[in-house]
C-alpha cells in the first residue's frame, strides 16, 4: 500500500472539509444587506424593558386586543373548523369578546378544546363536533346538525360564517411521492369543507393559508465561489405572479398543498350556497404564527430553557396569533359589507392577503436574546453549524424515503420495511426542507392587506409587534407556568419539548401528533393548526 499518498490525503480532506463548513456556515448565517434594508434596526434591552413593562404586556388578560378594537358583532352563526388549536381558539374567544352569542359558535376539530381559556367563561356553551375533515359524511353531518339558539318563529335563519383553519403541516417533506399524505386534510378536506358549506347555504368562508406558499426551494450546498444560495432574500406580498408553479420549486410539499386548497376556496367565491352565494377568501400569515394559548415557538423557547439553534440571523415576518385572528375577522367584515350591499367598496371576495405583525421584521436572534434577557438567563440558546446540520438532515431524509419506497415495493421486497425501524418524534422534522424555509430572509409586506377597504383592502389593524408579542408570551409563560402551552391531539399529549434539535428551528405554529405504525401507514409526527 501506498501510504505516501494515503497519509497526506486522510489529512489533507479533513482539513479542506472543516475550511469548506466554516465557510459555508458564514455564507449560511450571513445577514445581506438586501435583508437589513426593510428592518436596519436591531432589538435593544431599553426596547425590552420598555415593552415589557408596559401595563397591556404586564397585564392579567392574555389579549392584546380591547373588544371595542375587534370587527363589530354581526349576530350570525359560525363554523370554527381548528376551533380547538392555537389560532381557531383565538378566534372563537374573539368572536365572544366582541358579542357574539357562543350557542351561535360551533368547533368543529378532531379534540375537544383543552386550553384553559377555552373551559371556562362564555366559551362553555360553544358547541362542538369532533370530525376529521377528511371524512366528507362526518363534515357534512357536523354542518347540518341542529343549532341550540334556534330562530324565533318567524325569523329567518340566521346567516352562516366558516373560518377554516385545520391544517396537517407536514413541511419537512419534498417528495412528490409523498404529496398525497399532505394532500388528505389539507386538499381533500377543503373541498369537503366547502361542499359541506355549500349544501347547508354558508355567506362565507374564509380560510387560513400559508405566506410560504411564495417560498422558493433553494441550494444550501455552495461552492467555493458563491457568495449566497438562490433567492436568499425573499420578499412576499400579494402578487400570485410569484407563486411557483413547479412542484420542485415549492419549499415542501405543505405549500404545494396550501397553494391547492387556496385555489379551491378562491375559485368557490360567488358559487351558489343554499339559496344564496358563497363569498370566500384567504389569509397568508407571516412566518411563523406564535402568541400565548399553544404557542411552539417562542413559548417553546421558554419550556425547553435549553434551546440549540443555526438560523439566529434568519430575518423574518413573523404573525402575532391575535394579528392573525384580528385579520380573518376583517375579512369577514368586507364580506359581509360587500354581500349587505352596505358599502361602496370593491369586492374583494375570492382574494388571498398576506397579513404579519407591525414594524420591522426580527431576526431569530433578538427573539433568543430577548428571551435570555427577559428570563434573567433561564432560558438559553446554543449556536449550531447550519452546514453540518443540514449534512445530518439529508441522511434523515435518505433513511426516510429509503423506508417510505420499501412500503411501496412489491412483494417480496416490501417485507424488508419491518426491518427498517419508522422514524417517530421530533428527528423526523429535521430534514432539507426546513433550511428551504428558515434558512432565509423572508420579508412580508401586508400593505394591501392594511389598507383601507375603500382602496381594495381589509382594513386590517393588527398593531401588534414581534417585540410585544414576544414580551407578551414571555409574560403569560410567567402567569401560567407554562401551563398554556400544552397541546394534544386526538387526546394524545404532545411529546417531550426537552428534544430540542428539530423543534428549535421549527417555524411553523403546529401541533404534533404521533401516527401508529403500519405498512400502509408508516408512524411519523404531524403538525396541525
Amino acid at each position: 500500500m501506498d501510504y505516501a499518498f494515503w497519509l497526506p490525503l486522510a489529512v489533507v480532506l479533513p482539513v479542506l472539509l472543516y475550511f469548506y463548513v466554516r465557510a459555508n456556515d458564514a455564507k449560511l448565517t450571513r445577514l445581506p444587506p438586501e435583508a437589513t434594508a426593510f428592518s436596519p434596526r436591531r432589538w435593544t434591552v431599553d426596547d425590552l424593558e420598555r415593552t415589557a413593562a408596559s401595563p397591556a404586556i404586564a397585564g392579567s388578560s392574555p389579549s392584546l386586543f380591547a373588544p371595542e378594537e375587534l370587527p363589530p358583532k354581526t349576530g350570525r352563526r359560525y363554523i370554527v373548523i381548528g376551533g380547538a388549536g392555537f389560532l381557531g381558539g383565538w378566534i372563537v374567544l374573539h368572536l365572544i369578546a366582541r358579542g357574539e352569542d357562543p350557542r351561535r359558535i360551533r368547533i368543529m376539530d378532531v379534540r375537544r378544546p383543552i386550553r384553559q381559556d377555552m373551559l371556562e367563561g362564555p366559551a362553555t356553551e360553544v358547541d362542538f363536533c369532533q370530525v376529521d375533515v377528511a371524512n366528507a359524511a362526518a363534515v357534512e353531518a357536523a354542518f347540518r346538525k341542529p343549532w341550540a339558539d334556534g330562530a324565533a318563529p318567524g325569523e329567518p335563519e340566521p346567516e352562516l360564517t366558516v373560518f377554516h383553519t385545520v391544517a396537517i403541516i407536514r413541511f419537512y417533506e419534498r417528495h412528490p411521492a409523498l404529496q398525497i399524505y399532505s394532500d388528505r386534510v389539507n386538499v381533500q378536506g377543503t373541498r369537503n369543507v366547502i361542499d359541506a358549506a355549500r349544501k347547508v347555504g354558508a355567506a362565507a368562508l374564509i380560510y387560513t393559508s400559508s405566506g410560504s406558499v411564495f417560498v422558493r426551494r433553494s441550494r444550501f450546498w455552495l461552492w467555493p465561489w458563491e457568495r449566497e444560495p438562490a433567492y436568499f432574500v425573499q420578499p412576499i406580498g400579494d402578487d400570485d405572479a410569484q407563486i411557483p408553479t413547479r412542484h420542485e420549486d415549492f419549499f415542501s410539499n405543505y405549500a404545494v398543498s396550501k397553494r391547492k386548497a387556496e385555489v379551491l376556496v378562491r375559485q368557490a367565491h360567488g358559487l351558489s350556497s343554499g339559496n344564496g352565494i358563497l363569498r370566500t377568501g384567504c389569509i397568508r400569515p407571516g412566518n411563523a404564527i406564535y402568541g400565548p394559548g399553544g404557542d411552539l415557538l417562542v413559548a417553546a423557547y421558554l419550556l425547553r430553557k435549553s434551546n440549540m439553534t443555526w438560523i439566529a440571523n434568519s430575518l423574518q415576518s413573523f404573525c402575532y396569533v391575535e394579528n392573525c385572528s384580528v385579520a380573518h375577522l376583517c375579512y369577514e367584515q368586507r364580506l359581509v359589507e360587500n354581500a349587505h350591499g352596505s358599502s361602496s367598496n370593491p369586492d374583494i371576495g375570492g382574494q388571498a392577503f398576506a397579513v404579519c405583525d407591525a414594524g420591522p421584521a426580527p431576526t431569530y436572534g433578538e427573539i433568543n436574546r430577548g428571551l435570555t434577557y427577559l428570563s434573567g438567563g433561564a432560558c438559553t440558546f446554543q449556536d449550531l453549524s447550519p452546514t453540518a446540520m443540514l449534512a445530518l438532515a439529508m441522511l434523515v431524509e435518505a433513511y426516510y424515503l429509503a423506508r417510505h419506497a420499501l412500503l411501496r415495493a412489491p412483494a417480496p421486497f416490501s417485507a424488508l420495511a419491518k426491518l427498517v425501524p419508522a422514524l417517530s418524534g421530533d428527528i423526523v422534522f429535521l430534514q432539507p426542507s426546513m433550511w428551504a424555509l428558515t434558512q432565509v430572509h423572508l420579508i412580508f409586506d401586508d400593505s394591501r392587506a392594511r389598507a383601507s377597504p375603500a382602496l381594495g383592502g381589509l382594513g386590517y389593524s393588527g398593531r401588534v409587534t414581534t417585540l410585544e408579542g414576544t414580551c407578551k408570551v414571555f409574560a403569560e409563560h410567567i402567569r401560567t407556568g407554562g401551563r398554556d402551552q400544552v397541546r394534544v391531539i386526538a387526546g394524545h399529549d404532545s411529546p417531550d419539548l426537552a428534544l430540542a434539535l428539530a423543534r428549535a428551528e421549527k417555524s411553523v405554529e403546529e401541533v404534533m401528533e404521533k401516527l401508529g405504525a403500519s405498512l400502509d401507514k408508516p408512524r411519523v409526527a404531524e403538525l396541525q393548526y
